[in-house]
Formats: structure tokens, C-alpha cells, sequence
């Protein structure tokens, strides 16, 4: 049984056995099972992927730079990169809000009178985000994890060697091997996947139970179809118009990366997952790959932009407010730009909603009714922002000439069934 389908049967056990856990509410069971075992066992391999974020970033993208051997070309990727997944997350929001405005969801609904939500503060500005692409000390960047400042900074690292090539060349070939080293690493924690998939499933599902997906099944059933729809659909017809790939294929390879972001709920922590499968599956080179895919879980948006979509049209619905074609519009730009603004502050889609509810004057305390279920939701629209990842990077990769056909069309590539230590 290869590695990824023991992790679909981790989270298939995992749902049966939150479902049986949150029936059962026993405060024993809740305290050492749900809130002891299944939290523990979760947050150690959550921890254990984020661990290797840094690094793995680090020197996989340094020398990377290296090997594009052009600074206008670097440029030209970079440009390409940020453009696309601004233009998805617009798509992606203009297809949740046209969905949840054609079903009408919250119309004649009940307004429950018992729900709040303190309004969060927004973090830094757009432009603050910007500034501090730039760090003023890399190393509180590497410790905080502030991927735009990493980023920034091996990028610059790897210019300055190529400027000087012929006298780096044994520094290159260390970071080289260092890279190898962190991949095996990768290995190596995602051996314990299929069990950290069954705690955390086990976990979310034992906290959120089946009675409040129930009282928001409106909501909850549009949220998804549009991720779905994003995800399954426009992201394919996408990718299939810029690059003629096969679609059908590329899910399949992509999948052990979908599982993990859903899991984990994190597209930072999912990024080594991430670069794995664009670089091992689906045969992208590192130079694009090692930009795109940490700049993507940065700053790449679809799912999220999904949510404040179908939530904009529920609460205005719910609470009998007509926000006009010129409202909805203000939605959509307010989230494209807060996809970018918001990027690396905490339960950044609560944050990027209650900008939203401020623009158009919704009541930010109604976001305490759709918060229930926000767990669940945040694991799926993470698999979405995943599955864009893997999208925009391959189209670039495959513009510039830096995808292996070879590699994409072998099934078998990349793998991953057993991981051996050898003594």
C-alpha cells in the first residue's frame, strides 16, 4: 500500500472515530483522548513539517537562482507568478459570490440573537507587508518564519553567488547536498503521516460534531460546492489551456499534497509536501518551483477568498441587506488585495472577513455564526489553496521550458511507498 493511500485510510478512520468521539461527550474521553492523544499526535507532525519549512526553502532556492543563470529571467517568473494568483483568487471569489447570490442562501432565515465575534485586528497594512519584504534582521525573519522576507533573502543570497560563480562553486555544491538532506527529512516525518492525519481528523471532528454542520447546512454545502468547483473545475481549465497537460493525471499526483493541506489546515505547513510533489510527481523544475510554491502558500488566497464570498452573501441575506452590484464589487476588491495584505497574520480568513464586513457595513459579530464550522471549512479551502500552488507553478514551469514531460507522464514517479533507513 503506497504512503498516500495509508493517509486516506488515516483520515477516513479518523472521521469515524471523531464522529464516535463527539456522540459519546464523555469529559474523560474529551480530556485524554480528544484534548490529549489525538491533539498530541497532530500537533507533532504539524510541528515536525514546519520545522523543515525554512530550510527547506532556503536551500532549494538559493541554488535554484543559481541554476536560472539569468537575473531577467528570474524577473519574468516572478511577475508571471504573482500575476496568476491574483487573477485566481479574483476568479475565485467572483464564482462564490455569482453561486451563493444564485441560491439565495440566508434569505428568510432566522437571525439567532445569541452569537458575537470581536472584531480582529487587521496586522500590517498592504504597504507594511511590502517594507518588510526586505528584513531588517534575517535571522528574526528565519525564527518568526516570514516566508516574503526568506524568500527575498535567498533569492538576493543566490544573485550574489551567480555573480561570482566560478569562486562559489564548492559553496553551491554544499547547499546542494544540504537540500538532499532536508528532502530525506521530508521522508522521514511524512512516514508518520497516515497517524497524524487520523489525530488530527479524529480531533476536528470530535470538536466540531455533526449537529452545528446541520443548523448551517445552507451555508456550509455552498462554501464547498464552490471549492469544488474552483478547485475541480476552474483550476483545471485553466491549467489545461496554458499548459495541455493531462488534467486527470495531474490530480492523481497532487493528491498526496491536497490530503496533507487538508489536514493540517496550513498551507505553510504543507509547503515541503508541496515542493515535493511539484519537483518528484509532477517533474517541475526547483529554480521555478522553490519560488512559486512558498511565495504561492504566502500569498495565495482562492479558498479563502471562496469563504468571504458565500459568508458576504449569507449575512446580507440573513440580516436583509441588498449590497448592489457596486457592494459586490467592493467584496472582491477588497479581498484580492487583502489576499496580499493579510498574508502572514494568524486565522488570516477571519482577519481578511472582518475587512470585508467593514467595507460593504456588514456587522463584523455575525462572523460568530458562521464560526462553528469554520474548522472544517478552513481544512478544504487549505486543499484549495494547495491545488492552486500546484496549478500556477506548473503553468509557469511549463512556459519557461522547466517542466520534464518525461517525469509528469510516468505514474510512478516520485512515489513514495516506503521510507528506509539505511544503517
Amino acid at each position: 500500500m503506497t504512503l498516500t493511500n495509508k493517509v486516506l485510510l488515516g483520515l477516513a478512520l479518523g472521521t469515524v472515530t471523531g464522529a464516535i468521539l463527539n456522540i459519546l461527550d464523555h469529559s474523560w474521553l474529551n480530556t485524554y483522548v480528544v484534548d490529549g492523544v489525538l491533539y498530541a499526535g497532530g500537533k507533532l507532525f504539524v510541528n515536525a513539517l514546519k520545522m523543515l519549512v525554512v530550510p527547506l526553502v532556503i536551500f532549494s532556492l538559493i541554488p535554484g537562482v543559481f541554476a536560472i543563470g539569468d537575473i531577467k529571467l528570474l524577473g519574468k517568473v516572478g511577475t508571471k507568478t504573482v500575476a496568476l494568483y491574483i487573477g485566481t483568487t479574483a476568479i475565485a471569489i467572483i464564482t462564490a459570490i455569482s453561486l451563493a447570490a444564485a441560491l439565495g442562501i440566508g434569505e428568510g432565515g432566522a437571525l439567532p440573537q445569541d452569537v458575537s465575534f470581536a472584531g480582529r485586528e487587521a496586522g500590517k497594512s498592504t504597504l507594511d507587508i511590502l517594507i518588510g519584504i526586505v528584513p531588517t534582521n534575517i535571522f528574526k525573519a528565519f525564527a518568526s518564519g516570514d516566508m516574503l522576507a526568506i524568500i527575498f533573502f535567498s533569492i538576493f543570497l543566490g544573485i550574489a553567488a551567480l555573480s561570482i560563480k566560478d569562486e562559489c562553486e564548492e559553496t553551491i555544491s554544499i547547499i546542494e547536498q544540504m537540500n538532499k538532506i532536508v528532502m530525506k527529512m521530508v521522508e522521514l516525518v511524512m512516514w508518520f503521516a497516515p497517524y497524524a492525519v487520523f489525530c488530527l481528523l479524529g480531533k476536528a471532528i470530535a470538536d466540531v460534531g455533526i449537529e452545528l454542520i446541520a443548523d448551517l447546512l445552507g451555508y456550509f454545502l455552498v462554501v464547498i460546492a464552490a471549492l469544488l468547483i474552483h478547485a475541480f473545475f476552474t483550476m483545471m481549465v485553466i491549467l489545461k489551456t496554458f499548459t495541455g497537460l493531462n488534467v486527470g493525471l495531474f490530480l492523481k499526483k497532487i493528491r498526496s499534497a491536497q490530503i496533507f493541506a487538508f489536514s493540517t489546515a496550513s498551507s505553510g505547513a504543507t509547503i515541503p509536501v508541496t515542493l515535493r510533489t511539484v519537483q518528484s510527481r509532477l517533474g517541475v523544475d526547483r529554480a521555478i518551483s522553490s519560488f512559486s510554491v512558498p511565495f504561492g502558500a504566502t500569498i495565495n488566497m482562492d479558498g479563502t477568498a471562496i469563504m468571504q464570498g458565500v459568508a458576504t452573501v449569507f449575512i446580507a441575506n440573513l440580516y436583509g441587506i441588498d449590497l448592489g452590484m457596486q457592494g459586490y464589487l467592493l467584496v472582491v476588491l477588497t479581498a484580492v488585495l487583502a489576499s496580499i495584505g493579510t498574508a502572514a497574520v494568524p486565522s488570516v480568513g477571519l482577519v481578511m472577513l472582518t475587512l470585508v464586513f467593514e467595507q460593504v457595513n456588514l456587522p463584523v459579530e455575525a462572523i460568530g455564526l458562521i464560526m462553528g464550522v469554520d474548522r472544517l471549512l478552513d481544512m478544504t479551502r487549505t486543499a484549495v489553496n494547495v491545488t492552486g500552488d500546484t496549478v500556477v507553478t506548473s503553468i509557469v514551469a511549463k512556459g519557461e521550458g522547466r517542466l520534464d514531460e518525461a517525469v509528469f507522464s510516468d505514474p510512478e514517479a516520485g512515489q513514495l511507498e516506503e521510507v528506509h533507513i539505511n544503517n
